[in-house]
């Protein structure tokens, strides 16, 4: 039996303000609030909310029948929180529905994974803790930032506990190959892949509202038959994209929303049916290796990395952001972190590309990726600085663990110590009426007694 696999990503990027050199040393924020509070409110408003109540009524009229599945990035989480809460309210209220499925992601939506694999590990991990308190979900399948995935990247992440992964169907992988099918790591047989399907899942988040496509208007019912033709043996339909395609690639007004909630009874009809990531990988044994020794994505033609690490600009930012990687991992400073996670975001690589690209690129503020890497590199600039001023460079990394491994100690005595005296101090509190209540009174000796027994002595005769 056919089964389709739903996917929406969320992330949102954190904007950066214009920075120029002469803010390095005065200026230690570098976020333009305006652009990230307008940003998200308009995608809120637009596409996630419209979205995700579509999808709410899809599992209140098909119950466990559909079922459907989100990643969000911590970056993403984070903007939610400050502008947009109700779109957290309305995951979390789809989460109850037993439905929805929370895959892990890089917390900063970043390249982490091509460059320093102990920083993949902590952003992963963070992030799988950020979905635990707030979905209550422990995710067993990852994803990476814009499905970038190779054989190494597969090792890592199955050495973190995942089960499965998500990438991209990319053809110069695949070969003679489908994407239909459940494959494994090369590098770690244990870690099912689930490919997505790029023509399905392309006609709908980039094709679905262009009048010059030749399989436009698109209607659901044509959109299952499809899939329902797909040879008997292909089962595992995997269709992955951004929420945001959703209202924003492909307007409200074109009846996306329409088209998405045809679905299910569509699918209910031909016998197709609907599971998640975790479902799947637990129930569908794979049909062997799949070698990718060279990185992919799922973004451009070519499906690979050349959009953020393309071009020279781009190289020497990304070599310069995790020159001080170990150092932070760490020194492990909440401010330097929470501003590492924020110049960690893929896009601040991709607005730096040359490429022509199909898909249009909003570079934002930036005029140019020339503009774009300078405004960059200033705040990359006054970031190393402030790492360096915290943790000097002649200091080498094991002198620095070391050292900061003696302050940890010694805070955790202190902390252990402060403690004890508090219980000690309690406890003393408690005591100090009950020593009161028991502490002797001391008594006179009566006088009358001595007077009656002198009176009773016999007296001389």
């Amino acid at each position: 039996m056919k089964t389709i696999c739903l996917y929406f990503e969320i992330h949102q990027i954190i904007h950066l303000k214009r920075y120029r050199f002469f803010d390095i040393g005065t200026d230690h924020y570098y976020y333009d609030d305006y652009e990230n509070e307008r940003s998200i409110s308009d995608i809120a408003e637009r596409s996630y909310m419209p979205a995700l109540n579509t999808l709410e009524q899809m599992i209140q009229e098909h119950g466990k029948y559909f079922k459907v599945a989100f990643s969000l990035s911590g970056t993403g989480i984070e903007q939610l929180e400050y502008h947009a809460p109700q779109v957290l309210e309305k995951l979390q209220d789809l989460a109850k529905t037993g439905c929805v499925e929370f895959l892990a992601e890089p917390y900063s939506h970043g390249l982490s994974s091509l460059a320093n694999e102990e920083s993949f590990a902590r952003d992963m991990k963070k992030q799988v803790q950020k979905i635990q308190e707030y979905f209550g979900q422990t995710p067993t399948v990852a994803r990476n930032s814009s499905l970038i995935y190779s054989d190494d990247i597969g090792a890592q992440i199955s050495a973190l506990g995942f089960k499965g992964m998500l990438t991209e169907g990319a053809k110069h992988v695949l070969g003679w190959k489908s994407p239909h099918y459940v494959y494994n790591c090369n590098m770690a047989p244990n870690l099912k892949l689930l490919l997505r399907d790029v023509e399905l899942s392309d006609d709908i988040s980039l094709r679905f509202n262009n009048a010059e496509w030749e399989g436009y208007p698109l209607f659901a019912d044509a959109y299952i038959e499809r899939i329902a033709r797909l040879p008997e043996e292909e089962q595992i339909i995997n269709i992955f994209m951004e929420l945001s395609a959703l209202g924003i690639a492909q307007p409200l007004s074109s009846n996306i929303l329409d088209f998405l909630h045809a679905l299910p009874a569509c699918a209910k009809e031909k016998g197709i049916t609907f599971s998640t990531p975790t479902e799947i990988c637990m129930k569908v044994k794979s049909v062997g290796n799949l070698d990718v020794p060279d990185t992919l994505s799922w973004v451009d033609e070519e499906r690979d990395c050349s959009c953020w690490l393309g071009n020279a600009m781009q190289r020497e930012a990304f070599q310069k952001l995790y020159s001080v990687a170990d150092r932070l991992l760490i020194a492990d400073d909440p401010r330097i972190m929470q501003d590492w996670d924020y110049l960690q975001a893929s896009n601040n690589f991709r607005f730096m590309t040359t490429k022509p690209s199909n898909v249009g690129l909003d570079r934002g503020i930036y005029s140019g990726p020339f503009d774009a890497f300078t405004n960059y590199m200033n705040i990359l600039g006054d970031f190393i600085n402030r790492v360096n001023a915290l943790y000097p460079e002649e200091i080498d990394n094991e002198e620095l663990n070391s050292l900061l491994t003696t302050i940890r100690n010694q805070g955790d005595e202190i902390e252990m110590k402060d403690k004890e005296i508090t219980r000690l101090k309690a406890k003393l509190e408690k005591l100090e009426p009950e020593v009161k209540e028991k502490k002797p009174v001391k008594r006179a000796a009566p006088k009358k007694a001595k007077a009656t027994k002198k009176a009773e002595e016999p007296k001389a005769e």
